[in-house]
């Protein structure tokens, strides 16, 4: 195990010394690459960052003002019925716009019900297998000028679903 832990620290630093190396064999600039790099990330960062910011200030409002609370209790009378916790649903829609806001969320269900309880557990394991879905279409299909998203969403959101479903199996399996 320490084999591993101690081969784990040196394998970044591994593999950007491979990719200089192979670079200067090449006889490529690998400054002037950098830079070039560099400077199209920032663009990229500039080109989204009204987006990211109009996702963030969305999420905050949407858990601020008592919705998703006021969703779950709507719910909350057929939990029973529900193939997964009730605790988990807010998670499960807050992922979908904001991971940062979905890991906030997460530690709050691992205070509330614990790590190793089932909803924790099949919460890690949802946040784990979930993508957040409308920050991702927004910035990929925005930076390549795509507007219509098609049967994307749709499908996204029926994934997240059976994400959803799968996770609380999944946990339902090793918690029992």
């Amino acid at each position: 195990m320490k084999l591993i832990s101690y081969l784990s620290s040196f394998m970044i630093p591994l593999v950007i010394f491979y990719i200089i190396s192979y670079a200067f064999l090449q006889k490529k600039p690998v400054f002037e690459l950098f830079l070039k790099g560099a400077r199209q990330g920032l663009a990229t960062v500039v080109e989204i960052a009204p987006t990211i910011i109009a996702l963030l200030i969305a999420v905050g409002m949407f858990r601020s003002s008592g919705a998703l609370d006021f969703m779950c209790n709507l719910l909350k009378p057929l939990e029973s019925l529900l193939p997964f916790p009730i605790a988990v649903l807010p998670l499960a829609v807050l992922k979908m716009f904001s991971s940062s806001g979905a890991n906030a969320l997460l530690f709050d269900i691992f205070k509330k019900y614990g790590t190793d309880s089932y909803t924790g557990f099949s919460a890690g394991i949802l946040l784990c297998c979930t993508e957040t879905l409308f920050y991702t279409i927004s910035v990929y299909f925005m930076s390549v000028q795509i507007k219509k998203t098609r049967w994307v969403i749709p499908v996204g959101i029926f994934l997240s679903l059976i994400s959803l479903i799968l996770s609380a199996q999944i946990a339902r399996i090793f918690v029992s």
